[in-house]
């Protein structure tokens, strides 16, 4: 679980942050001792230049400038709507038929490891239920995370999950759960993988509708959802009432375990069910 504008959750990412830089850091130390002086002069020259790679290529949506800029822009620009969406700039994003008596509201954020586990956990019974018409799904994707943390993470996995949607809501789905799959998600301490279009698009591939797409692979790296993903976060801002995630809801109802940092949503499928067959509209 993943808790919205924590204090005690930043210090704490903070901390976790600093303890591994310090470890690598002692890590890089000893290893320099073990290289002769000439070796060290190679070694940084070529970590520098791949430094400065990543920081010219990675998590900038395709722009030109720092990542820093490239989104304070994003957030001033008019959004494009990805297909399949309404409501203001696009921000209204509802998967699975229309005449679904039921919703389900899901909110959550790319980094949030709570999330991944949700999603690895139930995320296929989601997406069964949303195919069989018991209910359609309603997403409001954040990305307070990339504060929390650090980085861009958040804002570009964003991003590139309205280049799916454009392709379809199937799409978007599958490549949602890849996103948070155990295979691809980033540790919440970890590098922040998702800053990197490259590493988005290697996600794709595992996606039949996304694999070697080149309308979804353009729309990645010159950032055509970029705008729209800060729209999106904003949108989840909005909802003053959601103060962690994954927050889940159906029918308006939060589904989970209620504890003082905000709801746990359901940790199995037996769980999910039940919840949400208590609160499904007959």
């Amino acid at each position: 679980m993943s808790n919205r504008n924590s204090q005690a959750n930043k210090q704490a990412a903070r901390e976790r942050l600093r303890a591994e830089r310090e470890r690598q850091a002692k890590k890089e130390r000893t290893r320099r001792q073990l290289i002769v002086a000439g070796s060290v002069v190679a070694v940084l020259a070529v970590a520098g230049g791949i430094g400065l790679a990543v920081a010219n290529s990675g998590g900038s949506g395709g722009g030109s400038g720092s990542s820093a800029d490239v989104w304070a822009k994003a957030a001033k620009a008019k959004p494009v709507p990805p297909a399949h969406t309404s409501g203001p700039n696009g921000t209204t994003v509802v998967v699975g038929k229309a005449d679904a008596k039921n919703t389900l509201q899901l909110f959550e954020d790319p980094r949030c490891p709570g999330c991944a586990v949700f999603e690895e956990t139930v995320g296929a019974t989601v997406e069964k239920d949303i195919s069989d018409g018991k209910y359609k799904a309603e997403y409001h994707i954040g990305t307070f995370l990339d504060g929390n943390l650090q980085g861009t993470g958040s804002k570009n996995a964003l991003s590139a999950l309205g280049a799916a949607l454009n392709v379809s809501p199937d799409a978007f789905l599958k490549y949602k759960y890849a996103l948070y799959s155990k295979q691809y998600h980033p540790d919440e301490t970890g590098p922040d993988k998702f800053a990197d279009d490259g590493y988005l698009l290697k996600v794709a591939d595992t996606i039949p509708a996304l694999k070697g797409n080149a309308a979804f692979q353009k729309a990645v790296k010159s950032g055509t959802f970029d705008a729209w993903a800060m729209a999106m976060s904003k949108e989840f801002d909005s909802h003053k009432d959601v103060r962690s995630t994954p927050t889940v809801k159906m029918n308006g109802a939060v589904l989970g375990t209620q504890t003082a940092q905000g709801p746990v949503a359901p940790s199995s499928v037996a769980d999910f069910n039940a919840q949400v067959d208590k609160n499904l509209k007959k």
